[in-house]
């Protein structure tokens, strides 16, 4: 799966990053929790686990063991690492390799990266309002991109010879803007809530805590969420989340309305009842007055509620039907990334990596040796 595989090569990419740039990070760990019926899920993650292959790009220097470490515990052992946890456990996956960071001091250091590069350059507060297919002339080949910035009456326009769309919750709209209305492609919003908590229930908790996905009605394990897991920051605070709420966007002529996307990026209360249920599977000791509403995202989904899983993709689309039949990326392509959720953060260098050296530099490769 890239998903799998990118988060792997994107936690060791973060780590050097963090090291080498002075940012805030700490390995935690992550245990992720099973009752009895839920057992064999952690059994199989942790055989697929120790069967992993380390990553494309990976350095040959840190081969030598497993990508991904875990090993199986014992309810009691995993209540040894954190007491709270409930006697329905009966056994946990330990991740020790699973860190947190400090993710503003993260980006942060990558803006300054572009800006202090000589072949960089970034613009802010300005939207892409039209993309169009530039038919090659002596300028060559590629897109004609419209842009307006903050409030300006009159826009720009530049041809790039090759876009790269990662545009988040838009980069959908950005594709289907190029692609007759036969084809375009649906997209499926879910909204995630975090709830802060202080009071009972955490004493000294140092690790992140997951739960297992629920069975579905099938019986066949959920994975359109990763179920509502504790996550603590560099200063100890502890937070709950994400849950998941299926939204109804607005119409496709008003995919952009920021009062519509603003109003459901406000966390509320109305959450917290079933955040707590959940959370109480697994830390019994949690009070729901101690929980509070702390922040929301919406997550960019390509398959609809009980869809199953959807791994990361990366698309590839052509200026003319020409560059199509010739070559899968290079001059003339829009390679768009979508449905990049979790572990996106995680992922980021490592997708960085796969789009300039498998998806674009792999073709300036064979336009140089002639191969097609």
């Amino acid at each position: 799966m890239q998903a799998t595989r990118l988060c792997l090569r994107g936690r060791d990419m973060i780590y050097e990053r963090c090291a080498a740039h002075h940012i805030p990070y700490r390995k935690c760990g992550k245990l992720v929790v099973a009752r009895a019926e839920q057992r064999l899920y952690i059994e199989n993650l942790h055989r697929k686990s120790l069967n992993l292959a380390w990553p494309l790009h990976s350095p040959k220097h840190d081969l030598s063991g497993p990508v991904l470490p875990t090993t199986l515990l014992s309810g009691e052992e995993a209540r040894e690492l954190e007491p709270d946890l409930s006697p329905d456990i009966s056994a946990a996956l330990w991740c020790p390799e699973t860190g947190i960071l400090d993710s503003h001091t993260f980006m942060e250091s990558l803006e300054k990266e572009i800006i202090d590069s000589d072949s960089g350059d970034l613009v802010y507060s300005t939207k892409v309002v039209r993309i169009d297919r530039h038919t090659p002339d002596s300028f060559g080949e590629g897109w004609v991109v419209q842009t307006v910035t903050d409030n300006a009456k009159e826009g720009d326009a530049m041809l790039a010879k090759t876009i790269i769309n990662t545009s988040g919750l838009s980069s959908l709209l950005i594709l289907n803007s190029i692609l007759p209305a036969s084809e375009r492609l649906p997209m499926y919003y879910a909204r995630g809530s975090y709830a802060s908590y202080h009071g009972e229930g955490i004493k000294n908790v140092s690790h992140l805590i997951y739960p297992c996905p629920e069975l579905g009605g099938g019986g066949e394990h959920s994975f359109h969420s990763l179920g509502t897991h504790l996550t603590l920051d560099l200063q100890g605070k502890v937070r709950f989340g994400p849950d998941i709420e299926w939204v109804e966007p607005p119409s496709e002529d008003n995919c952009d309305d920021a009062e519509f996307w603003g109003k459901h990026l406000v966390p509320d209360e109305s959450r917290l009842s079933e955040m707590h249920e959940a959370v109480t599977k697994y830390l019994p000791g949690v009070r729901l007055e101690g929980m509070q509403a702390d922040y929301c995202g919406m997550r960019p989904k390509l398959v609809p509620p009980q869809g199953g899983f959807q791994d990361f993709t990366f698309r590839t689309d052509y200026s003319t039907p020409a560059m199509e039949a010739m070559r899968p990326g290079g001059a003339g392509a829009m390679i768009s990334l979508l449905g990049i959720e979790s572990p996106g953060l995680t992922s980021s260098l490592a997708i960085a990596e796969h789009v300039v050296e498998d998806l674009l530099k792999a073709e300036e490769v064979k336009d140089n040796t002639g191969l097609n």
